[in-house]
């Protein structure tokens, strides 16, 4: 099966409104050729979503930088063993420690071996690809109003404008235990973003495609998005996580 090469970067602004950056992100390879993207977006204010967020970003780093031999059909696996294990970790910290009590953070990550293209997410950060032109989202956001929404009890239109919007229904390190919804997908060489919802809050899915379909670097891309936001207004600390094939 084909390895793809590429290049990737990821960066991490605080925004124009927000004080603190509790946003991570990570965009990295490692000895087998595998390429790893996470966004990390933490809440609990007060530096709990800054020690939750990087408490995830720095354990699951860790664990694909280590990770040897897993087999491909195994790689679902090994991602939610990981993703739960930056649960309890955290819990564990948050519940040992009333400073850091109620901590969370979101957990969304892309891992792209050979020919598959694995996206976990727990929480509303997002991960998109750049497929036949268009910019398409791959993972669901799990928040109240989606929920609403996809069962149908309000609108698209109406998800923009609700008060509670960002009310999350998962995220790392509030309770002992926790679900991520993992997906798989064929992958050829599309370019792969991931983001908090610093960025897509603050910038139409068109603009974001234009700037991957640019040509500049990858890191220029990143840096440009970022941008792109604050000048959008920045309404909170932006998180983004790119990697890009060579040919593609």
């Amino acid at each position: 099966m084909k390895s793809y090469k590429g290049a990737f970067a990821s960066l991490t602004d605080v925004g124009k409104v927000r004080i603190s950056n509790e946003d991570q992100a990570a965009a990295l390879t490692n000895s087998e050729g595998e390429v790893f993207l996470l966004i990390c977006d933490g809440m609990g204010g007060q530096n709990k979503g800054d020690c939750a967020s990087k408490l995830a970003r720095d354990y699951l780093v860790e664990s694909f930088l280590s990770k040897r031999g897993v087999p491909a059909f195994l790689l679902p696996f090994w991602i939610s063993r990981s993703v739960k294990k930056a649960n309890k970790l955290i819990y564990e910290q948050g519940s040992a420690n009333p400073t850091y009590k109620d901590m969370g953070t979101t957990c969304c990550l892309a891992l792209i071996s050979k020919s598959r293209l694995y996206v976990c997410n727990v929480g509303d950060s997002r991960a998109y690809w750049l497929h036949d032109g268009e910019l398409s989202q791959l993972t669901q956001d799990q928040t109240y109003v989606d929920y609403l929404y996809r069962t149908g009890k309000i609108s698209k239109d109406e998800t923009a404008k609700r008060p509670d919007r960002h009310v999350l229904l998962n995220a790392l390190g509030i309770y002992p235990s926790s679900s991520s919804d993992i997906r798989v997908y064929r992958y050829q060489g599309e370019k792969v973003l991931l983001c908090s919802d610093g960025l897509y809050n603050n910038l139409e899915i068109e603009e974001m495609r234009a700037i991957l379909l640019g040509e500049e670097r990858p890191d220029e891309k990143v840096a440009s998005l970022i941008e792109e936001a604050n000048a959008s207004g920045g309404s909170d600390n932006i998180a983004v996580a790119y990697f890009e094939a060579y040919g593609s």
